[in-house]
């Protein structure tokens, strides 16, 4: 059984995710303030966190971090805050994922599900398949229903380094300072024509991406069939 800390102050919403998580299978412990937060995190080590940003005694992005600084548990930001920079800066500050309220509850379980099998299967398999295209990183190759397909070497990187974080949003800045190193962060088209072009062969219908999400402002997100659920 799974053990989520949700670490929300409106005691309603805490009582509506009570209710989801437990009828879900999961433990779930709770915290209403920063500090409680952090007391429950050290205390009851739990394989997941569900953190809202706006707390009584202090910002969740310091929860965050503090937890950051000596656990890679899987975070996940369930927020009212919808603008652009606060998400950056909760997924900047070590958050995996971040969701707006109102919530979707099949769409916040899914996400859930998906950031702790990102931490049980640390290692994910080399071979990606999106719908008849399957793509073996560890080899270099790549094949469709018509055969091979042919990606560049710096299509590989940047598809390595989304693969290495499937199903989380990847930060642009991070994308493109791993694939053409330090110094080029600001070179964003550079990442959105090769983006494009993993598109073209990858998706079914890249004008309708599948399975390379844009997140606005923010970066990109892949997912595989395995994580496309």
């Amino acid at each position: 059984m799974h053990q989520v800390l949700v670490i929300e102050d409106e005691p309603g919403i805490r009582a509506v995710l009570r209710v989801l998580l437990t009828a879900e299978g999961y433990r779930c412990i709770e915290a209403d303030t920063a500090l409680r937060a952090e007391i429950e995190a050290r205390s009851h080590k739990p394989d997941l966190l569900l953190v809202d940003l706006g707390l009584p005694d202090g910002d969740g992005l310091k929860v965050i971090r503090r937890v950051r600084a000596w656990s890679p548990v899987p975070i996940v930001v369930l927020s009212a805050r919808t603008m652009e920079e606060q998400k950056v800066a909760a997924l900047d500050a070590g958050a995996d994922d971040y969701i707006t309220k109102p919530f979707s509850a099949p769409e916040l379980l899914a996400r859930l599900r998906a950031a702790l099998r990102r931490v049980t299967h640390a290692t994910p398999s080399a071979v990606l398949r999106f719908g008849d295209v399957r793509v073996d990183l560890a080899r270099r190759a790549a094949r469709g229903a018509d055969g091979e397909i042919h990606l560049t070497p710096l299509e590989y990187r940047v598809l390595g380094c989304l693969a290495r974080q499937l199903g989380s949003i990847v930060m642009q800045r991070q994308l493109i300072r791993e694939v053409w190193g330090p110094g080029r962060e600001d070179d964003s088209r550079s990442l959105r024509v090769c983006i494009k072009n993993l598109r073209a062969k990858l998706e079914p219908d890249p004008r309708q991406p599948h399975y390379l999400i844009t997140e606005t402002g923010v970066g990109y997100r892949l997912r595989a069939d395995e994580d496309a659920a």
